[in-house]
C-alpha cells in the first residue's frame, strides 16, 4: 500500500486532481467528507460538539448548523481548538479504518486540505501538492464559486502560503493549465505512484 497525502490551496484544483486519481484507480479518503460524517445526527461526535458549544449550534431538525458554529469558532482560537480536539481524532480514526479496508496493493490518497497547516506530512509515504498561482486561485473562487474578491483573498490568506505547501511536497502538480493538460499531468503522476507502490511492496 502506498499512502499519499494530497493537499493544495483553496481554488488550486485539488478536488479535480483527486477525482482524476480515483478514475485511474486510487482509493480516496476525503478528510472533509469524513469530518461531516462524524458529526451527523446520532453520532458521538455531534453529542460532544453540543456538550461543548450548546444546542444553539443545531438547526431546527437537529443537524449541525455549520455557519453558526463557524461564526463561533473562527473568531476565537481557543474555541476552534476545542472543536478540533473533538473532530480531528474522530476523522483520524475513521481515516485509518478506511485505509485498513483498502487492498494491500492499493494507492490510498488522503485528501487533506490542512495537511500543511497541521504538520501531517510525516503520516504519508509521499505528499502531492496541487499548486496554482494566486491569480488563478482568485479567478476560480470568484468566477466558479461566486465569492467576492475580498472574501476569496481572506480565505487564501488564512491558509498556509504557497511556499510552505511546496516545501513539504514530494510531487507538485502545477495547475495553471487547461483541464486537458491537467489530465495528462495527473496521468504521469499516477504512473509514478504505481511505480512507487510496487517498489514499496518489493521492499
Amino acid at each position: 500500500m502506498l499512502k499519499v497525502g494530497l493537499t493544495g490551496g483553496i481554488g488550486a484544483g485539488k478536488s479535480e486532481v483527486s477525482r482524476l486519481l480515483v478514475e485511474h484507480g486510487a482509493v480516496l479518503i476525503d478528510a472533509d467528507r469524513i469530518a461531516r460524517e462524524v458529526v451527523e445526527p446520532g453520532t458521538p461526535g455531534l453529542a460532544a460538539v453540543v456538550d461543548a458549544f450548546g444546542a444553539e449550534v443545531l438547526t431546527a431538525d437537529g443537524r449541525l448548523d455549520r455557519p453558526k458554529l463557524g461564526s463561533v469558532v473562527f473568531a476565537d482560537p481557543e474555541r476552534l481548538a476545542v472543536l478540533n480536539a473533538i473532530v480531528h481524532p474522530l476523522v483520524g480514526a475513521r481515516s485509518r479504518e478506511l485505509e485498513e479496508a483498502a487492498a494491500e496493493d492499493a494507492v490510498v490518497v488522503h485528501d487533506v486540505p490542512l495537511l500543511t497547516e497541521n504538520g501531517l506530512a510525516p503520516l504519508y509515504d509521499l505528499v502531492i501538492v496541487v499548486d496554482a498561482s494566486p491569480g488563478t486561485q482568485l479567478d476560480r473562487l470568484v468566477g466558479r464559486r461566486g465569492m467576492t474578491a475580498e472574501d476569496a483573498r481572506a480565505r487564501m490568506a488564512a491558509q498556509a502560503t504557497r511556499e510552505q505547501r511546496r516545501a513539504i511536497a514530494d510531487i507538485v502538480i502545477d495547475n495553471d493549465v487547461p483541464l486537458d493538460e491537467l489530465e495528462q499531468r495527473v496521468r504521469d503522476v499516477w504512473s509514478e505512484l504505481v511505480r512507487r507502490s510496487r517498489t514499496t511492496r518489493v521492499e
